[in-house]
């Protein structure tokens, strides 16, 4: 297994009228993040606020290219990011969510202290394959066919590539003592943006080779 510390490139916020960064998302122009109360959009480039969305935003946020999903309590709401609706909503996995991805028409669900991804039908909330960790799961992300997700145990959190059929550790990312990460989104390319819990920031991590 490859490991490495993470080095953090950039720190956005903390954020007007938000006290904490759950799920994080980039739709290929702003990135998203779970509040609590509202999901919000800020452009990477000036970090400003620039969407406000009054719905329940717990945990975990993806984007499929059209909607946003996001986990709120014990369930996945879809949310039409044009309008702010809430259209449809399934059951989260028994045990609730943490970090939530989408990739190829399913979404890959982190559950926290049942340290499990879950691979879930978007559409009846099935469950279609389950992933075990040995580490609190928080968010999950997909990049250049890889399966990524954070940790966040006590006062540690790491960065991990794991095989997306058995489970096992690839790669490995520790991130600096006192940064924890709650929310976890690829930019597409060689960047990660971190959600970072109740310090009410982002960060980005540079994605290893």
């Amino acid at each position: 297994m490859n490991r490495t510390t993470a080095t953090i490139e950039r720190e956005y916020g903390p954020f007007p009228g938000f006290d904490r960064v759950g799920g994080v998302s980039y739709d290929g122009a702003h990135v998203w993040i779970a509040t609590g109360e509202a999901l919000a959009a800020f452009d990477p480039k000036t970090g400003r606020t620039v969407r406000k969305l009054d719905v329940a935003a717990h945990a975990g946020t993806a984007f499929d290219g059209r909607f946003l999903y996001q986990i709120a309590g014990d369930r996945i709401q879809t949310v039409d990011p044009e309008s702010g609706r809430v259209i449809a909503t399934i059951p989260t996995p028994d045990g609730g969510a943490s970090g939530m991805a989408w990739a190829d028409g399913t979404l890959w669900v982190g559950q926290h202290r049942a340290r499990k991804i879950h691979k879930v039908d978007p559409e009846t909330g099935a469950i279609l394959r389950t992933l075990e960790s040995n580490r609190f799961v928080t968010g999950v992300t997909w990049v250049d066919g890889e399966l990524w997700h954070a940790t966040w145990e006590g006062e540690d959190s790491e960065i991990r590539r794991i095989d997306p059929m058995s489970g096992e550790v690839l790669a490995q990312l520790d991130m600096p003592p006192g940064v924890n990460v709650s929310g976890l989104e690829s930019d597409g390319g060689d960047m990660f943006f971190c959600g970072g819990g109740g310090s009410g920031k982002v960060r980005t991590v540079r994605r290893p080779k």
